[in-house]
């Protein structure tokens, strides 16, 4: 049951300003601040807001840059960001909700509740709220569009729509005045809402659009003051019990980075909660260090803050943001510059020598998706890949989807760049693929991104092995890498 006099108690504090520092903050502040313009500049994201909340005080808050380039209107307070998958962590906590009320069960098969049963029987809520519906059920993780089924199993098991479920559940007991579902573009003009403009980076920053519609997956419309709101009732327990929370924030299985509607994984021994959304034309971050009692909220109104960091993984240390966040405010290690610079040098010692790694397997993954706008990044994507490789040679030990995913974007860029054959990494992805593969068989991604680099190695017969594998593999549901597949194989024949 909510307690109003603490929601009220919470929107009091947010409202005071009250913001404490002392001089090893304010040097981190400034640090942070730094580095947030730098990659702002760097991603050639217009707007982007940024609060950081710990034991209940705002330690940082601030917007820079616009929320409309022609105008040149100023990000401020009252800036509107679409927050996407986010969405996802506003839905897992109704579930949990509905849960305490006893109108559902993590274990009712999703069948149940759907128009028309499309999963198999073995298929329960809680393996769509926790991305563990597809491949091995319940043994893999693989984020899905399934999620949004789960629209379907708050309607039947309440008897209301999905919309005015979060508006009973969460939206009016904290009194989210700046927060609701997105339908379509007749919102924005009927209650003049401040929507900050859409915009994409191609060949220079282009307008974009916002995507309309909702559901469990996606739709919500926000800002930092009311996501605060959000996520201090979350500390506090306001919306859902404490042992429910600790079920939503645990992950599903123990080598799994997903918990109940958002992520979950530990780096140096520490759990991290997080989720990210990402647009075509806007990118939103949560991450959360509960032991810390520490939380980073960042917005932004194009894709980059989200989509050059591939967290679809379950990584959020291939976030060069999450990394600016966690050095500058966690871990205290404001003598590690950000982006690596041709001259950097570090004696590291044991304790911020995975960091390292990390900061440097970020810039990489940057640096190529960078590299589609600005060829010479091809460079520097490979100089820090041979960085890391040289200070960490047992790559099998630490290789992930995003390091394969680096070393078989940075082939494929340079192909369709026409700048000869990238052989650099071969060995590396040859041998990364097989680890990832012999642990996940059916892993799509891996399978992809093989097949990619077989059809750039032209190699036909290897790549058609690995298409097919994707093609064949039972129980997932259709997405870019099955229509690749499917089309390479057709021109294949």
């Amino acid at each position: 049951m909510m307690k109003p006099f603490l929601v009220l108690s919470i929107l009091f504090f947010i409202t005071s300003g009250c913001i404490q520092k002392d001089d090893k903050q304010h040097k981190g502040n400034e640090k942070f601040t730094q580095e947030l313009l730098e990659l702002k500049e760097y991603f050639q994201i217009p707007g982007l807001a940024i609060l950081v909340e710990q034991n209940g005080t705002t330690v940082y808050k601030d917007y820079l840059g616009v929320s409309d380039i022609d105008q040149q209107i100023k990000l401020d307070a009252n800036s509107l960001f679409p927050i996407a998958s986010i969405t996802k962590v506003f839905s897992g906590v109704v579930i949990m909700r509905l849960i305490e009320q006893k109108k559902l069960s993590l274990d009712d098969p999703i069948n149940k509740y759907l128009t028309k049963p499309i999963l198999e029987d073995s298929v329960l809520v809680k393996h769509v709220l926790s991305h563990t519906s597809q491949g091995k059920i319940g043994k893999e993780f693989y984020y899905s569009s399934r999620f949004g089924l789960l629209t379907q199993v708050i309607e039947k098991a309440t008897g209301n729509s999905f919309a005015k479920v979060m508006n009973k559940e969460i939206f009016n007991p904290l009194q989210l005045k700046n927060t609701f579902l997105l339908k379509d573009s007749t919102q924005i003009i009927q209650k003049n809402r401040s929507i900050v403009k859409p915009y994409m980076l191609d060949n220079g920053i282009k307008k974009g659009f916002i995507d309309f519609g909702y559901s469990t997956s996606a739709g919500i419309v926000s800002n930092l003051d009311d996501l605060l709101v959000f996520n201090k009732a979350l500390d506090n327990n306001l919306l859902i019990s404490e042992k429910s929370k600790n079920i939503m924030f645990t992950p599903f299985a123990s080598n799994l980075p997903y918990g109940y509607g958002i992520f979950n994984q530990k780096f140096k021994n520490l759990d991290m909660v997080w989720g990210y959304g990402q647009y075509d034309c806007y990118s939103s971050l949560i991450l959360k260090i509960p032991s810390k009692d520490i939380s980073l909220i960042l917005l932004a109104n194009n894709s980059l803050l989200s989509d050059p960091a591939r967290l679809i993984y379950g990584d959020i240390t291939s976030s060069l943001f999450a990394l600016s966040f966690l050095k500058n405010f966690v871990f205290k290690l404001d003598t590690i510059d950000l982006f690596e610079k041709e001259d950097s040098s570090l004696i590291m010692n044991t304790s911020s020598k995975e960091f390292y790694r990390k900061k440097l397997l970020a810039q990489a993954l940057a640096e190529s998706y960078m590299a589609r706008f600005e060829p010479n990044k091809i460079q520097t994507s490979t100089k820090l890949l041979n960085k890391v490789f040289s200070l960490s040679p047992n790559y099998l030990e630490y290789a992930n989807l995003s390091l394969l995913h680096n070393l078989v974007f940075l082939k494929d860029v340079t192909f369709y760049m026409d700048l000869g054959e990238f052989n650099e990494f071969d060995t590396q992805i040859v041998a990364i693929g097989k680890k990832l593969l012999n642990e996940e068989p059916q892993n799509p991604y891996v399978n992809s991104y093989m097949a990619t680099y077989y059809v750039r190695k032209g190699n036909t017969e290897k790549a058609k092995y690995f298409f097919e594998n994707i093609v064949n593999a039972k129980n997932f549901s259709k997405n870019w890498y099955t229509h690749e597949a499917e089309i390479w194989l057709k021109d294949h024949k």
